[in-house]
C-alpha cells in the first residue's frame, strides 16, 4: 500500500508526539517507583527504630512513632486506643524481664503518598520464674504519612502459639509429702532478691492446671509489687506475712498474717509483702504461676 502526501505528512507529526508522551510515562513510572522504594525504606528504618527503642525501653521514642490516634492490638489482650493508652501500656512491656523482640518484614507495599501496608513475622522472649519463654506470629501495620514522616496507625501481631484447648484431668494417683523430706529450691523469680525457696508438693506451677507450692522466706525478705495471670490461695503455716495491695507500696495500710491465716489473691491482682521471721506459706491455685513485676497492663 502507498501513502499518499497527506498520510505521510500526519505519520511524521503522530509518532514524535507519540514518543513523547512514552517517554513522559516511563519517565512517570521510573520516579514513582523511586517514590516507593524510599518510602519502603524509610518504613523499613522506622521498624527497626521501633525494635531498637524497645530494647532500651525509650517508651517517648516508640510513642512518637505512632499517629495520636493510632490502635494497637495485641494477641490476647484488649486493644490500646490512642497515645495515653499506648505509652501506658508499652511502659509495662518494656520492662518484661529479658525481653527480646525482633521482626522481619515480608512486604511493604506504599499504597498512596499517605499510606502503606507491611506485614511479616516476628520472634519474642522474655524471662519467667520457669525459664525463657518464647513466642512467634505474624504481624500487620498499617503507616501514615503525617507531617512528611511515616508514623505507625495500626499495629496488630498475631501469636501463632495455639491456647490450650482445656485444663489437664486431674490425677488419679494417691500422693503424700513428708514435711521433713522436703526438697528445696531456690525461690528467684526475675526482680526478685535473693534468699527464698520454693518446694513443689504437687503438680507442675509453671504448666496449665492445679498445683501445690511452699515458700520459705528469711525473716525481713521483701516480696516486691508484683501480679500473677492466675489466682493465689495462700496460707501462712509459721512465722508472719505482711501484706499489701495497690498500685505501690504503702506499708501504711499493709496488713498482717499470722500461722493458720488464709488470704485469696484474684488473678492480675498487684500485691507486695514482706516476712516477718522465718516465714513459710503453702500457695496453691491452677497454674501457670508467672510472677510479674509491677501493674499488669
Amino acid at each position: 500500500m502507498r501513502l499518499n502526501a497527506e498520510s505521510t505528512m500526519k505519520l511524521k507529526t503522530t509518532i514524535p508526539t507519540l514518543m513523547t508522551f512514552m517517554a513522559l510515562a516511563i519517565a512517570v513510572l521510573a520516579q514513582t517507583a523511586a517514590s516507593q522504594t524510599r518510602d519502603q525504606q524509610a518504613i523499613r528504618a522506622a521498624s527497626e527504630a521501633w525494635q531498637r527503642y524497645v530494647t532500651t525501653q525509650d517508651v517517648d521514642s516508640i510513642v512518637a512513632l505512632h499517629t495520636p490516634d493510632a490502635v494497637v492490638m495485641p494477641s490476647n489482650a484488649p486493644p490500646m486506643k490512642g497515645s495515653t493508652a499506648i505509652r501506658s501500656g508499652l511502659t509495662e512491656m518494656v520492662k518484661t524481664p529479658g525481653l527480646r523482640l525482633h521482626r522481619i518484614p515480608t512486604r511493604i507495599e506504599v499504597t498512596s503518598p499517605t499510606a502503606a501496608t507491611e506485614y511479616g513475622s516476628y520472634t519474642e522472649s522474655y524471662d519467667t520464674p520457669g525459664g525463657k519463654m518464647r513466642e512467634a506470629g505474624s504481624y500487620v501495620t498499617i503507616w501514615h504519612r503525617v507531617n512528611g514522616k511515616w508514623r505507625v496507625a495500626l499495629d496488630a501481631p498475631v501469636s501463632s502459639i495455639p491456647m490450650p484447648a482445656q485444663m489437664p484431668a486431674e490425677e488419679s494417683d494417691f500422693i503424700a509429702r513428708s514435711g521433713a523430706a522436703l526438697s528445696w529450691i531456690d525461690f528467684s523469680p526475675p526482680g526478685f532478691p535473693p534468699g527464698g525457696k520454693v518446694s513443689v508438693l504437687h503438680g507442675d506451677p509453671f504448666s496449665p492446671g492445679p498445683f501445690v507450692l511452699r515458700l520459705s522466706l528469711p525473716d525481713g525478705y521483701k516480696i516486691p509489687l508484683h501480679w500473677n495471670p492466675t489466682g493465689e490461695h495462700v496460707t501462712v503455716l509459721s512465722g508472719a506475712l505482711q501484706l499489701g495491695v495497690g498500685d505501690s507500696v504503702d506499708v501504711s495500710s499493709a496488713q498482717s498474717y499470722s500461722p493458720g491465716d488464709f488470704v485469696f489473691i484474684p488473678a492480675r491482682h498487684q500485691h507486695w509483702a514482706q516476712a516477718r521471721g522465718t516465714t513459710v506459706l503453702q500457695v496453691s491455685g491452677n497454674g501457670p504461676f508467672q510472677p510479674s513485676l509491677g501493674v499488669p497492663k
